[in-house]
């Protein structure tokens, strides 16, 4: 049974997942793996111009992450991501025919990727100004 990640949070945590992306969760990995700890703003630049196919569903991820925080839990302050962690999805199995009549078995992997955004007070306080 799933669980919901959302009743776990804090106060100033908003969180963004995205699901059944089609792609291994280990090419998926390197990617998430670049911006975790990075403040939003950074993270998407990173992403928009780094060369993985991966780059573009985590950095819808991140977005709406941030957009969470934002628009539901009211967060106007310096987001950073706190979590980001790829877990693997459903294998889609498929066959191809081989030699003297056998099966050869594909498998299209997919992953989930969650993204935990939050609000912290040290940053938020860094950006202002007198």
């Amino acid at each position: 049974m799933a669980e919901n990640k959302a009743k776990d949070l804090a106060g100033n945590e908003a969180i963004a997942q995205a699901k059944n992306i089609r792609m291994t969760a280990m090419k998926v990995r390197r990617v998430v793996d670049m911006v975790r700890g990075q403040d939003v703003e950074q993270a998407l630049d990173t992403l928009r111009f780094a060369p993985y196919a991966a780059a573009e569903p985590v950095f819808k991820c991140v977005a709406s992450a941030a957009a969470n925080a934002r628009n539901n839990k009211k967060l106007n302050g310096q987001l950073v991501i706190t979590e980001a962690y790829v877990d693997e999805g459903p294998t889609l199995k498929r066959f191809r025919p081989r030699a003297q009549g056998r099966a050869y078995r594909i498998r299209k992997r997919t992953s989930h990727i969650t993204i935990v955004v939050s609000e912290t007070a040290g940053v938020a306080q860094k950006g202002r100004t007198r």
